[in-house]
């Protein structure tokens, strides 16, 4: 993976901010998510869900751009999870989290727009936001 670490992205894009919401069930995930990204231009976390239900209900209401998605939410499997978000918003980018790196095919294979390791430095979570400004 050729990425630039290092750099903070503006988000920016012509005033607009992005709309993302963080959902995953352990606190600490979503607190340590919410300081990362409140350090960023151009972008909004609109709100936290703790499980499937919480997430549907939340992103359709909310005007999401990205959900920020633990692969191992609570509540529907991930894949139809993603089927529900994607007949529910058919144009939401979906970026998927694991602390598990080998979950990534798995979730591709689901329809995520892309997988970022939860062990990966900050660096490769706000590059997968960038393609989506």
């Amino acid at each position: 993976m050729n990425r630039s670490l290092g750099q903070s992205k503006k988000f920016a894009n012509n005033g607009h901010k992005m709309r993302i919401l963080i959902a995953d069930d352990q606190p600490k995930v979503r607190y340590a998510l919410q300081v990362l990204l409140a350090h960023q231009p151009g972008i909004e976390v609109i709100g936290e869900a703790v499980d499937a239900d919480d997430l549907l209900r939340k992103a359709e209401k909310n005007n999401t751009d990205i959900i920020l998605l633990d692969w191992e939410l609570p509540g529907f499997t991930d894949v139809q999870l993603i089927k529900q978000l994607r007949l529910a918003i058919p144009d939401i980018a979906v970026i998927a989290l694991s602390g598990r790196a080998e979950a990534g095919d798995a979730a591709r294979s689901a329809g995520v727009n892309e997988f970022v390791s939860k062990v990966e430095p900050p660096e490769y979570l706000l590059t997968a936001i960038s393609k989506y400004a």
